[in-house]
């Protein structure tokens, strides 16, 4: 039912109706309007989703991964049979020179050369492909993490910015009106002309510190743009609730296992170990077998012929041996490297959750102690001005800190936001859940 029905319903029930529920008719009406409305907002989790929807290069990396996959089939299989043919014994001169059944030596061949690798060769090589394949997908859940934690620190920066634009456009009409009283206070000679000025000169501020923010804001609009196109100009949803610890600080090294950067890099070591092991099965070489038929004159039988081909590693120590050092060396490289990646990342977590933590309570002060304190302040010093006990500059004063209050708490919950983001997908990297609005692990 479209919004303009509602409306028509509700003028025909409310004809007939005492006052009171005239009142009552169109309080429900304008809760059904704002509802509307909200479902033409962007929620964070509807951003991240459209980013991800919109990503080119997890698309690239799913082909990637296909390619890995499939090469991963391919080598299983033993090495394409080889198709051998020629003519052996040929005469260049006498009677029977280029002839090919007069002499009994000379004879056309077919033959065919199958080389045998070892099973386990076949495997090791496979599971390099297989590896490649679960690092890529690796690679794509880092991708997605990044996504993620760009577009919700986009989608924050936004929402935050129009909430100290309210915050100033509250301020701004304070100061106004305090810039008439200072007017109609100088006409009557109650107020000095310096006192009208300082209003205006604090209104002139406001403004600038407005068109100020307006800038960021574009900037913020872009950004989230970039991510989700044309959704980045949609009004805003209220976010998620970002009160709580993504982390635990007991036990983060366990935590942190599942972070998209240190799964590349675990892949990245099993990788090595793969092709270590392959070096190590190389030390044994394969065989191959070769079966021919050869064609002589009609005078002479026909033959057939069976061999076996055998690899000398006559100088293992210097080749196969060196090359399986060598794997052997960057497998310990990868492993190494795994482990400081780890502690690099838990010491940073450890450090981000602390700010966290510390931004998180000095919210809370300022909510619950220091911005109650203001108001209070603030709404002593208006009666005093009233009761002519006050000055314009001081009222002025007051206000303006007061405001600088709340625009410092509210710059210490963005802040805290974005520090929560930075912590929440050090280990979530799935799509978000568009019904809920909250990360899904």
């Amino acid at each position: 039912m479209s919004i303009s029905t509602n409306l028509r319903t509700v003028l025909r029930t409310t004809a007939r109706t005492p006052f009171y529920q005239l009142a009552l008719c169109l309080l429900v009406y304008s809760n059904a309007t704002a509802i509307l409305a909200a479902e033409q907002t962007l929620s964070l989790a509807q951003a991240q989703q459209l980013a991800i929807a919109r990503s080119q290069q997890l698309s690239g990396q799913d082909s990637a991964m296909n390619a890995a996959q499939e090469m991963a089939v391919a080598a299983r299989q033993l090495p394409d049979p080889v198709l051998k043919f020629g003519i052996d014994n040929l005469p260049i001169a006498g009677t029977d020179r280029f002839s090919l059944g007069n002499d009994f030596m000379t004879m056309r061949r077919i033959g065919l050369m199958q080389e045998i690798t070892r099973s386990d060769k076949l495997k090791y090589r496979s599971d390099q492909f297989d590896i490649s394949a679960q690092k890529t997908l690796a690679e794509k859940s880092l991708n997605i993490a990044s996504i993620q934690r760009d577009t919700a620190l986009a989608w924050l920066d936004r929402y935050y910015t129009e909430r100290q634009l309210v915050l100033l456009e509250e301020q701004l009409g304070q100061t106004q009106l305090a810039q008439q009283a200072a007017q109609s206070a100088y006409k009557g000679a109650r107020a000095s002309q310096a006192e009208v000025l300082m209003a205006e000169s604090a209104v002139a501020m406001i403004e600038d510190r407005q068109s100020e923010l307006q800038a960021q804001l574009s900037k913020a609009k872009t950004q989230l743009s970039r991510w989700v196109g044309r959704a980045g100009d949609t009004l805003l949803a209220l976010p998620p609730d970002l009160t709580q610890a993504p982390l635990a600080s007991a036990d983060l090294s366990q935590q942190l296992t599942q972070h998209p950067q240190l799964k590349i890099l675990a892949k990245q070591e099993q990788l090595a170990n793969a092709e270590a092991s392959l070096a190590r099965a190389n030390q044994k070489p394969d065989w191959s077998v070769e079966v021919s038929y050869q064609q002589r004159g009609a005078a002479y039988p026909n033959m057939i012929s069976v061999g076996v081909s055998l690899p000398l590693q006559w100088d293992q120590g210097k080749r196969q041996n060196r090359e399986l050092s060598a794997k052997l060396s960057i497998a310990a490289q990868a492993g190494a490297e795994h482990e400081e990646a780890l502690r690099m990342l838990v010491a940073e977590t450890q450090n981000t959750l602390s700010e966290w933590r510390s931004k998180r309570e000095r919210l809370a002060r300022f909510q619950n102690r220091l911005l109650p304190l203001a108001q209070q302040r603030t709404a002593a010093n208006l009666a005093a001005y009233r009761g002519g006990k006050l000055s314009l500059s001081e009222l002025l004063a007051t206000q303006r800190s007061e405001i600088e209050m709340r625009l410092q708490s509210l710059q210490l919950e963005a802040d805290a936001a974005k520090l929560w983001v930075s912590l929440q997908f050090l280990t979530v990297h799935s799509a978000p859940s568009p019904a809920s609005g909250r990360w899904q692990g």
